[in-house]
């Protein structure tokens, strides 16, 4: 007889480790980036309307499947399909996912909190100078960071749902919450910083086309953590009492509202910090404006506040970035923990261990991929370009399969569970859900062109990436 499935103890903290899993690194300076480079404003726009009318049913198929489960995403296809083995490379797709994202945000989160470290020691010059970053990525002394990182998550999630993830959402996510604002309003009082707001805010429609679409959309799924098997796994531990549509809702609105605040701290800073800003040579990458640019905004600040004030501020924010890396972190792992205790019947504690050396041991290899060994650097090549394991395993997983799988929910939930069922899942716990507008929509999005805008975001990914050739715009 199996173990009672753990719950979350309550509807909020539902949502903030579900908003937790979402706000991550692409919301603190990804999302910010892409707004740069896309518009500003019309970016904006486009941008919340994928998350209201593509990313918002896919997150209500995700939940509503997990929670009538009351399993990982692997259990949730063999559950309510069993037996058929396309439905099963699915639900094992579902899993690998999220453990090989898993690798790249551990390397990830590693680099920020040596940074965090290195600024509280006083080395933001050092920081700030392009090419410290090259050499903080080849010291070893990353893997004590590593290990940091490890038991810090590992000390989260052995606490449970109810009192390791949930606990740790209700203080990291309010903290990194006012911190942000704090930020925010201190930016806003520097010098030309008003500038960065009217580039953020008013839209430039003349700069509207195929790839800007489909960048938002990239943004807007990645940035909910769908296709990761997270909304399936948090919907699983939610009680049948409380409300999966308002649920989604709350999630996608504070992730949203995460991402438009940290594009109110970036931008502004930006430009105060050169009010000749060129946006085109703003780095497309979330990573090089993270480790190579904002330092040197950082350091800027010297000639007003000082450099220990210059450092505590940037100190605060690499913290506020830590906060949202190790929230979606601990939300990643969890689901290969989830479903490696349910298929083996592992305690959390060995379960976690055995998650520990895998995914430790590919992160490990992932982080010698920039320059410390030769084979790990330059793995493989295609589409033109030379490869390393890192590099893979974003293009793969990251880019690629992420709206793959949330094809395949889509799919699943309507034509293989049923839609009948996928309504009576959402009805349960918000009666007012039944009949209503908002169900009619999501039952025809997910049922028709949801599934027809990421197969083609798939196909056009796969075409660009291995290829290096674009088949849309």
């Amino acid at each position: 007889m199996s173990a009672p499935r753990e719950q979350f103890g309550s509807r909020l903290g539902f949502i903030l480790a579900a908003a937790g899993s979402a706000v991550g690194i692409g919301n603190m300076v990804g999302f910010p980036v892409a707004a740069t480079k896309n518009g500003g404003g019309a970016f904006l726009l486009i941008y919340a309307l994928f998350v209201v009318l593509v990313c918002l049913p896919v997150m209500l198929a995700e939940m509503a499947s997990g929670r009538r489960s009351r399993k990982d995403p692997l259990g949730t296809y063999k559950t309510i399909a069993p037996g058929e083995t396309h439905w099963m490379i699915a639900g094992w797709l579902s899993i690998l996912t999220p453990f090989m994202i898993g690798v790249f945000y551990t390397v990830i989160t590693v680099w920020i909190i040596g940074y965090l470290f290195s600024i509280i020691g006083g080395n933001l010059d050092v920081l700030a100078d392009p090419a410290s970053f090259g050499a903080f990525i080849n010291d070893t002394d990353i893997f004590i960071y590593m290990a940091i990182v490890a038991a810090i998550v590992f000390l989260i999630l052995q606490g449970g749902v109810k009192q390791g993830i949930e606990k740790a959402a209700k203080v990291l996510m309010p903290a990194l919450f006012f911190m942000l604002i704090a930020l925010v309003i201190f930016v806003l009082t520097l010098d030309n910083a008003f500038a960065g707001v009217e580039y953020y805010l008013i839209p430039d429609f003349s700069k509207i086309n195929a790839s800007v679409v489909s960048a938002a959309l990239s943004q807007a799924f990645f940035s909910l953590s769908l296709g990761m098997g997270i909304m399936i796994t948090y919907g699983s531990y939610l009680g049948r009492e409380n409300p999966v549509p308002g649920s989604a809702k709350l999630v996608a609105l504070t992730d949203t509202a995460v991402a438009f605040i940290a594009g109110l701290m970036v931008l502004p800073a930006v430009f105060s910090f050169n009010p000749n800003t060129n946006t085109a040579d703003l780095s497309d990458s979330s990573i090089g404006m993270i480790f190579t640019f904002l330092p040197k905004i950082f350091l800027a600040l010297q000639t007003t506040i000082g450099y220990t004030g210059a450092s505590l501020v940037a100190a605060v924010f690499f913290l506020l970035v830590f906060f949202a890396a190790i929230t979606s972190l601990v939300s990643i792992i969890e689901v290969p923990n989830a479903a490696l205790m349910s298929e083996t019947g592992l305690s959390r504690k060995k379960s976690l261990g055995v998650l520990g050396v895998l995914m430790g041991g590919c992160a490990i290899v992932a982080a010698t991929s920039f320059g410390m060994f030769d084979w790990t650097t330059s793995f493989t090549s295609y589409a033109g370009a030379t490869k390393s394991v890192f590099d893979i395993i974003v293009d793969v997983f990251y880019d690629t399969i992420l709206p793959f799988n949330g094809l395949l929910i889509c799919l699943f939930v309507i034509y293989r569970w049923k839609r009948h069922n996928f309504n009576e899942e959402l009805e349960s716990g918000d009666p007012d859900y039944k009949g209503s507008l908002f169900e009619k929509y999501v039952n025809f999005s997910v049922g028709t062109f949801i599934p027809v805008i990421l197969f083609l975001v798939f196909i056009n990914t796969v075409a660009l990436k291995y290829f290096g050739a674009s088949l849309i715009g």
